[in-house]
């Protein structure tokens, strides 16, 4: 390990950055050096903007392509102290695409087509909280405050902690699991001992599920998620309350899934129905 990759490392531990980012961060900033087979402390602004003009040429996703500029701007601005380059380091727009929600019906399609016992589990939790998909990994059997009925997530989106609700349905789906399989501190660990169940694991587990379930379009493990914001705005639960259940940092990121909510779309009249005419056909 060269000692500048060391020190991008270790600045980003100190800020206290996920293991899986760190790894993102250092691997876009190794392509972006091999890209011109030179150091990237001997790049500048122009190699910056050809690797990027490089990268939309592959037509990437607006989150795989931000990686890129976040792993940059980390590296110029914090590592190399060179904070007048970010300016430099543009982020992608976001596009305005609506969230992937799953019915009712595919929601219960889908648990019912999960083979593997644990993988139902984590994705009923998913969809019972709105946990993200390493939050729900990262899960442990302290979490669970039956008592209290809400699991804390002590390490969720930018370190932040929270509750989220623990329904009478989950819980006793958890004491089974526990039951079952006698977790001793993550609830749904991996093969190695200490560690929790592999993305790929869980990414087969969701595919194999939406095949056999017949559900035709793509969907991740994060439309669980959006899926338990809509339904539960669809049940009359406040939007506020389920920003803070989310972690949402603006009610912005929440009001999105106003625009997917069958209760607040359908129940919205239509001016036309207000207008006193003939609404019969022209010809007849």
């Amino acid at each position: 390990m060269t000692p500048l990759r060391k020190k991008m490392i270790d600045d980003m531990r100190i800020r206290n950055y996920r293991d899986k980012t760190i790894r993102m961060y250092v691997g876009a900033v190794l392509r972006f050096a091999r890209h011109f087979h030179t150091s990237p402390d001997k790049l500048g602004v122009d190699h910056i903007r050809t690797f990027q003009l490089h990268l939309i040429e592959s037509k990437p996703s607006w989150s795989w392509l931000n990686v890129y500029v976040c792993a940059l701007r980390f590296f110029y601005g914090t590592t190399l102290g060179r904070d007048w380059i970010i300016e430099h380091i543009p982020y992608a727009k976001q596009p305005q695409v609506l969230p992937t929600v799953l019915t009712r019906k595919e929601v219960t399609d889908f648990l019912d087509a999960v083979s593997d016992p644990r993988l139902k589990v984590l994705f009923m939790l998913m969809y019972a909280t709105g946990l993200r998909r390493f939050e729900a990994q990262a899960l442990r059997i302290a979490d669970i405050d039956s008592e209290r009925t809400v699991i804390r997530v002590n390490d969720g989106k930018a370190g932040k902690q929270r509750l989220v609700p623990l329904s009478p349905v989950l819980l006793k789906t958890l004491r089974e699991y526990y039951r079952a399989y006698r977790p001793n501190d993550l609830m749904f660990f991996g093969r190695k001992a200490g560690q929790p169940i592999c993305d790929r694991t869980i990414s087969r587990a969701r595919k194999a599920a939406r095949h056999k379930a017949g559900i035709k379009r793509e969907f991740n493990t994060h439309a669980l998620r959006h899926s338990f914001a809509t339904h539960s705005l669809e049940a009359g639960v406040d939007i506020r309350r389920i920003q803070v259940i989310l972690g949402h940092r603006s009610i912005s990121t929440t009001v999105r899934y106003l625009h997917v909510c069958e209760r607040f779309v359908a129940a919205t009249a239509s001016p036309l129905d207000l207008l006193d005419f003939d609404a019969a056909f022209i010809g007849d």
